[in-house]
């Protein structure tokens, strides 16, 4: 198996390896939303592909400002990983230890760093229990002030784990059940299986993810991907629709072209369902 890693930022296409990657930013000049500075990729396989990774979900690109203060999200939380995944990657990396009480939870550090009594003081992830580790931080309950959460840099100087964006310690069963992708389509097929009886459904979405989970959430119902959403003209290949037909898949049109008689007919021609 060949390995090779580039940093994301010196890739024009996700399929295109290229022979000797540009020193560039981290941050692609011009970028709307741009990937944190952690994520990766990797060439795997005989066959080239890159995985785009997020390191840490949305949390460990902690670029610090002048005042050392950190401009990201938590890193390892719900919040962390739910952002990561408005970005076009495969995988969210983090890291899993368990507590004293044998609950699998989301932490990197080896130990947790906080401070009683102006006594700074360390504990190991393995020697607390699942309600201590969580009392840490950002508390879930508003009305709850967590223990201080601090943080040693490379050289050595202790300080709070300041971001932007802060979010509560979590366990991995949390992480799994609070994706909030999959929450919101679970609480809609939970509507539909319970309501919809007989009716024939179909479900469709511009979110590709969306797509994927709701069709592997159950197997029912057909669901559909769309695409251009009326905003551009696309003139169709006719060669997709062979492709499509050759899959066993159905290929559904909308929009006013489909208030067209001669449209139709070529359509109804080509096998295409308006």
């Amino acid at each position: 198996m060949a390995l090779k890693a580039v940093h994301v930022s010196d890739v024009p296409c996700i399929n295109h390896v290229p022979d000797s990657p540009a020193a560039l930013s981290p941050f692609p000049t011009g970028a709307a939303n741009p990937l944190p500075s952690s994520f990766v990729c990797f060439l795997i396989g005989s066959t080239p592909k890159f995985v785009v990774i997020g390191h840490r979900g949305h949390g460990m690109n902690a670029i610090q400002s002048p005042d050392r203060r950190f401009r990201s999200f938590m890193e390892n939380t719900i919040l962390s990983f739910n952002s990561a995944a408005t970005h076009s990657l495969d995988f969210v990396e983090f890291d899993v230890q368990v507590t004293k009480d044998d609950c699998p939870v989301i932490f990197h550090d080896d130990v947790i760093l906080s401070v009683d009594n102006g006594t700074v003081f360390e504990k190991r992830v393995t020697e607390v229990a699942l309600p201590e580790f969580l009392s840490y931080g950002l508390q879930r309950e508003p009305e709850k002030v967590g223990k201080p959460l601090l943080r040693k840099s490379k050289d050595g100087t202790i300080r709070n784990w300041e971001v932007e964006a802060d979010d509560a310690l979590c366990t991995l069963q949390e992480a799994f059940e609070k994706d909030y992708l999959v929450h919101v389509l679970q609480t809609i097929l939970d509507v539909v299986f319970a309501y919809a009886n007989q009716r024939p459904i179909i479900f469709s979405s511009f979110h590709p993810d969306a797509a994927l989970l709701v069709r592997k959430l159950q197997s029912i119902y057909p669901v559909f991907f769309l695409t251009n959403g009326g905003t551009e003209l696309y003139y169709d290949n006719p060669a997709a629709v062979t492709k499509i037909k050759e899959s066993k898949l159905s290929l559904l049109t909308y929009g006013k072209l489909n208030n067209v008689v001669e449209a139709v007919y070529m359509q109804h021609l080509m096998g295409i369902e308006g």
